[in-house]
């Protein structure tokens, strides 16, 4: 049997474009919705069941349309599939609670984590699966491309065109996969103009956009203020900058988000010049303009900065140093979380980031018991790049040391850093024996636990007691006691082989900081390049402006 009709998605998307028209009537002018209309254009064009994809990134939020959404009928729109980068705001799970949707896939959860966790156990959320971002990217291409999106610019002009400005970010991936198999998108918009800066999604890709009463929310998500580094991430950093980023020779990498790696940034350009690492480390980054990473740029480390996403308040300092940023000729910096994962990644040597939960094969989740935090990107930046083919002196040393370099066959292996105290808050030990991923997966019905990055992956573990490096050990014996040996007085590391820890230290497989020639006492705040927020600002020569919850002044 043969289909008698292979246009059924452009029927529909024909039948949708019709009802919005003659519901809003006057309300639409060629592509622009009046502001107070959104729920009936919501309404003409989404129907139950359809997967719709509303933009959430880690700083831009289509807010809105967000609000917009939870405010459809759910007698007339519901069993929705809701496909989501990431969950910021409480609309995003409101929807689930008013019987409007009933099954998501995303990536990260951040501050709904908690209430993520609970909607799950409740039977009011189903999650599809958990994703890195380029897999959810790459699924919107494949088996989840949206019948609706939703989607968040700077302005729009009369036309439909659209300019992102620097929140960039996923835009572009959503809308092509919609626009492209004959669905819905629509934008926010903070201002319609008669002519845009730069045409950052054309016209024809864009079917309807509604000027938002406010701008759309952006978090500063990166920003971390200085005054709160404490000396013991001084101590980790130092460690960080010796023991790996110099004696690989570190050049392309990512960092992730936490007040490890800003002190690793901010002492760039001190610790790291007294080593004599100018221009030998820490030259191309695929990472947000972070402001912790100014005093580095100002002192001639980096040459090249490619980001997922803006940071708010960065926006100045960024259209000022063109020569590191990605930047249009309208001056504002041109982010792209997809291809920016790409090259965090395929081109990046090294990534380093913390997590929660870190057990004895080196598994490590930020799946918790009662939150369900999601990944985000840290499974692409902190994973080897089997498909990689292109070398460099880091990715072969790593090769040359790993397990994998004794084959007749030699390859490169990328540097998979996690970077954690010993404790995290409350003193909730960071090693755990078993991950709580076990136990969320079940309650969840998950096929697998949720591991983040999982222990095959990662070639070192930097803790305050010291380094281990996962590359030298010769079996998964000599791993869990390279781990026991890092995770100091939690009951991981109290349940160490002493004999044996010593043995792989004095292999140089554990380094403890006198091991790397490094004092303690050396390990102050003094070694900052900046020490507060208004240090940044003088770095930046009053070029970033601080987002208000920063200000102390």
């Amino acid at each position: 049997m043969t289909r008698a009709d292979w246009d059924t998605q452009r029927s529909s998307r024909a039948r949708r474009l019709e009802r919005a028209r003659a519901s809003l009537g006057d309300a639409l002018a060629g592509k622009l919705v009046a502001t107070g209309r959104v729920a009936d254009l919501l309404h003409a064009v989404i129907e139950s069941g359809d997967r719709v994809c509303i933009e959430g990134n880690n700083q831009k939020q289509a807010d809105f349309l967000a609000q917009a959404l939870t405010a459809l009928d759910p007698q007339r729109v519901n069993n929705l599939h809701m496909l989501q980068s990431v969950l910021a705001l409480p609309q995003h799970l409101d929807i689930f609670e008013k019987g409007i949707a009933s099954k998501l896939d995303f990536s990260f959860s951040g501050p709904q984590a908690a209430r993520l966790a609970r909607l799950v156990a409740a039977g009011k959320l189903n999650i599809g699966a958990i994703h890195t971002y380029l897999e959810l990217f790459g699924r919107y291409f494949i088996d989840l491309t949206p019948r609706v999106c939703l989607v968040a610019a700077q302005a729009a002009d009369r036309k439909g065109n659209l300019y992102t400005g620097p929140n960039t970010e996923d835009t572009p991936a959503i809308v092509e996969a919609t626009a492209f198999r004959n669905g819905i998108v629509i934008a926010q918009v903070n201002e319609v103009l008669d002519e845009l800066p730069r045409v950052d999604v054309p016209s024809d890709w864009v079917d309807f956009a509604v000027k938002a009463p406010q701008p759309h929310y952006i978090e500063p998500l990166f920003t971390r203020d200085p005054a709160l580094i404490s000396e013991i991430q001084v101590l980790m950093a130092m460690m960080a900058i010796k023991g790996i980023y110099g004696e690989y020779a570190i050049e392309r990498l990512n960092h992730g988000i936490g007040f490890d790696t800003a002190a690793i940034e901010l002492l760039l350009p001190t610790y790291a010049e007294s080593l004599g690492l100018r221009g030998k480390i820490a030259s191309h980054w695929a990472l947000n303009p972070h402001p912790a990473l100014i005093p580095a740029i100002e002192a001639g480390f980096v040459q090249s900065v490619h980001s997922f996403g803006s940071e708010l308040g960065m926006e100045d300092y960024v259209r000022a140093r063109p020569d590191v940023f990605f930047v249009g000729p309208d001056g504002s910096m041109r982010s792209n979380r997809a291809m920016c994962q790409v090259a965090g990644h395929y081109a990046c040597d090294m990534f380093i980031g913390s997590t929660l939960q870190i057990d004895l094969q080196g598994n490590s989740s930020t799946a918790t018991l009662g939150r369900i935090s999601g990944f985000g990107g840290a499974p692409n930046m902190g994973a080897d790049a089997r498909g990689r083919r292109h070398s460099s002196a880091a990715w072969l040393k790593a090769g040359a040391q790993s397990r994998e370099g004794s084959r007749l066959m030699p390859r490169g292996q990328k540097l998979v850093v996690q970077m954690v105290e010993t404790f995290r808050e409350h003193m909730a030990p960071a090693f755990v024996e078993r991950l709580d991923a076990w136990t969320v997966g079940e309650q969840a019905g998950m096929p697998i636990p949720p591991v983040m990055i999982y222990g095959e992956d990662v070639t070192h573990i930097l803790t305050e007691e010291g380094i281990a490096n996962l590359l030298l050990c010769r079996n998964e014996e000599e791993r869990e006691q390279a781990i026991r040996g890092v995770a100091g007085y939690t009951p991981v590391g109290m349940g160490r082989d002493r004999r044996m820890v010593e043995n792989l230290r004095d292999r140089g497989i554990i380094r403890r900081p006198e091991d790397l020639g490094i004092n303690k006492r050396d390990a102050t705040r003094d070694l900052l390049a900046a020490k507060n927020m208004k240090d940044l600002v003088r770095a930046s020569h009053g070029l970033y402006k601080p987002p208000r919850q920063f200000r102390s002044w």
